[in-house]
């Protein structure tokens, strides 16, 4: 079940955040017990070897040992291999989240277009909306272990009516080696062409509505959204790219737990350093296993874990409200009348006791409008632009300004080669009326351009004396 702490943190005063640090179901507590006590337990154990089982002599080499390991912490950036390891499985995460398909689009385009309150329309309308649902269930099976529990067979896909005898023999007669989730969509198309036929559907306009592919409409969008959760479930995060973090987080304090310990001095009279039996540091250290963790849980959201999406619930609700909209409420619409401010001008909605003071408050009419202008009348009055003087422009600017594009340069016109096909220009006749006659010429980029070709003359001249 995912954990929803909305309404705890729904004022932010002081402690309330506080409050969530005593949670257990879904928090880090939960994530971290049992490698936070291997840890402490392996700890604890060194540190009562090298007190109590060591001699003098063999405490040297520990020593050194615990140094090297110092040094060699310093080459594992865990805060950035940890921050670079969360942010795309965070961002996969709220990927596969919205690519959950909901038919909440596709049942109101079927309730508004599929006409007919007999027998015959109910059926169209029903199944329509069945067979969406029946794709949903599909992929859903397909990715998500809590939903495979709930319907391992087919058998229990046609008992809880998700399809008929017929359809699920249909399905099976079809064979194919790859996911048969998109299926139900096809069948889909070919039934609401059949309402179109048969004058449940008013125009095809209606009919465009529910399945144009080159227009983004409802069941194009609905079947993109299963087959993405199919490929987020095929194409994972690289094994390789898990691998080295953890290996890294997992080395990083397996160095701690032998250089994190009380260490004697090397020489006599050497500064000692404080002697703490419980390294604190160290162990808050340890919560930054916690955003491994993290990306542990959520590296695949369709588990059994307590922040997992609750895809049976989804199920449920999908199948319950796709059903209501298109049978039970299909014109089947309250009375039309006049509303309570028929005629009052502007219109203010009451407030109850708890939240008049609200109206206290005065609207927001955008940054600038209580700013305080200049009183001077003659700062106000409008003047008209002021000429561009010479003066403003340095040489190097004027340079610059008058410096020929790449794009208009007599080097680009012509046909060019395969490697610039963006540089080619067409040739067109003086005599002919040019397609950029509309646009004024610019006398600099001109003379800029004759002397670039002069330039270029010469040069040739020049390398074929040589």
């Amino acid at each position: 079940m995912t954990i929803s702490y909305t309404l705890k943190v729904a004022d932010s005063h002081f402690g309330s955040f506080s409050k969530l640090l005593f949670c257990w179901k879904g928090s880090i507590y939960m994530l971290l017990y049992k490698g936070f006590i291997v840890f402490v337990v392996l700890y604890a154990a060194l540190s009562l070897v090298y007190r109590r089982l060591l001699t003098e002599d063999q405490k040297h080499p520990y020593t050194k040992v615990a140094q090297y390991c110092n040094r060699s912490m310093d080459l594992i950036p865990m805060s950035f291999v940890l921050g670079f390891h969360v942010t795309p499985i965070v961002n996969r995460w709220w990927a596969q989240y919205t690519s959950i398909p909901l038919p909440d689009q596709l049942m109101c385009v079927i309730s508004s277009n599929v006409h007919g309150k007999n027998e015959r329309g109910r059926i169209l309308r029903r199944t329509l909306i069945r067979y969406v649902n029946l794709s949903a269930v599909l992929i859903l099976r397909s990715v998500s272990t809590r939903v495979l529990k709930r319907f391992p067979t087919m058998d229990h896909m046609v008992e809880a009516s998700f399809m008929t005898q017929d359809e699920r023999k249909k399905l099976e007669s079809l064979h194919s080696d790859f996911n048969k989730y998109w299926i139900p969509c096809v069948w889909f198309t070919n039934l609401a062409a059949q309402a179109r036929r048969d004058g449940r559907g008013r125009n095809d306009v209606a009919l465009r509505l529910l399945m144009d592919m080159s227009r983004r409409r409802e069941l194009n969008l609905y079947w993109a959204k299963c087959s993405m959760l199919f490929h987020y479930d095929w194409i994972s995060i690289l094994l390789v790219y898990t691998q080295v973090v953890t290996i890294a987080i997992y080395s990083f304090f397996a160095f701690c737990l032998i250089q994190r310990q009380f260490l004697e001095p090397l020489e006599p009279g050497q500064e000692e350093d404080l002697d703490m039996y419980i390294p604190l540091s160290t162990l808050l250290q340890f919560f930054y296993a916690g955003w491994l963790k993290v990306a542990e849980q959520i590296i695949n959201t369709f588990g059994e874990d307590d922040d997992d999406f609750e895809t049976n619930k989804l199920i449920d609700r999908n199948l319950q409200v796709s059903l209501l909209s298109v049978d039970d409420m299909y014109q089947n619409l309250p009375p039309a009348g006049k509303d309570k401010y028929w005629n009052e001008s502007p219109v203010q909605p009451p407030y109850t006791t708890a939240t008049a003071a609200e109206t206290l408050k005065p609207s927001f009419l955008g940054s600038t409008f209580d700013m305080c202008m200049c009183e001077d009348p003659e700062q106000n009055q409008p003047v008209e632009a002021l000429p561009s003087s010479p003066h403003t422009r340095t040489p190097l600017l004027t340079h610059f300004l008058a410096a020929a594009s790449p794009a208009v340069s007599l080097k680009n016109f012509g046909w060019g080669s395969r490697a610039h096909p963006h540089l080619r220009r067409p040739r067109v006749d003086s005599s002919s009326p040019s397609p950029y006659s509309n646009h004024s010429e610019d006398p600099e980029a001109v003379v800029c351009i004759e002397k670039e070709q002069m330039e270029d003359e010469e040069s040739q001249h020049m390398t074929t004396f040589c």
